[in-house]
């Protein structure tokens, strides 16, 4: 997988890398040795979601990783930070800005006021969002809130690549789901049959990450940086081999 990311770099000379990682850790968070892990990478910024809490190693040292952001509705008081601005080799600043959905999503305050508050504090022209949403509703309806005032809103949280990317009217580039990097020969990335037990008996079974049909998913973007407008967006969606 690590190969993989390095080639697509390479191969679209990519200037800025964003990479979700919430679930890194078998499903659930990410753990300090996988960020070490990571930090060979070429990555420049991560985005998280409401999984970000679930290894206590982590998050105990939280504000070590500040180029680690969390969404930036969750409530004052917690580690980490909403967002963050990073430069590209060339110099550029890139903001990167994340968001968690209201509907059936842990409870937060409103994406879209902390939206608001958040871009007054942005200075940079390229700016990235992170929407890290259940719905799709409410993922499309932060791209129209946002079009024409940040470069790029991209959803993340449900693992499926949806296959709606788009310039919006005022030059917004969107995707409602960006998908997952993991299994597809799976249930959002677990072991079909665990996942299945649970549907049929309606009791708990300990889910285990699915090992076949490995595919890194994603996003490429070309952005304007006199302007922040994008220009295209294209889905990424490549089998690792195995």
């Amino acid at each position: 997988m690590h190969h993989k990311l390095e080639h697509v770099v390479d191969r679209e000379r990519v200037d800025f890398t964003i990479v979700n990682i919430e679930n890194a850790a078998g499903g659930f968070g990410v753990t300090e040795a996988i960020m070490e892990e990571l930090s060979e990478l070429p990555i420049n910024a991560y985005t998280s979601g409401n999984h970000i809490w679930d290894k206590k190693d982590f998050v105990d040292n939280y504000d070590r990783y500040d180029h680690v952001i969390r969404p930036a509705n969750y409530p004052a008081g917690n580690p980490g930070k909403g967002r963050v601005v990073r430069q590209t080799a060339g110099g550029v600043d890139v903001a990167v800005l994340q968001l968690m959905g209201n509907v059936f999503m842990p409870p937060c305050d409103n994406p879209f006021h902390v939206a608001e508050r958040e871009l007054k504090e942005i200075t940079a022209k390229v700016i990235i969002v992170d929407i890290h949403c259940e719905a799709t509703s409410e993922k499309q309806a932060m791209g129209r809130h946002l079009d024409g005032r940040v470069s790029a809103v991209l959803g993340t949280h449900t693992h499926v690549p949806t296959a709606d990317e788009r310039l919006l009217p005022n030059g917004t580039a969107f995707q409602t789901d960006v998908g997952m990097t993991g299994a597809y020969d799976s249930v959002i990335g677990f072991r079909p049959d665990e996942v299945l037990y649970r549907f049929l008996q309606n009791t708990p079974r300990k889910l285990e990450v699915a090992k076949r049909d490995i595919r890194l998913s994603g996003a490429l973007i070309e952005i304007d940086e006199e302007t922040g407008r994008a220009h295209s967006i294209v889905r990424i969606h490549e089998r690792v081999e195995e």
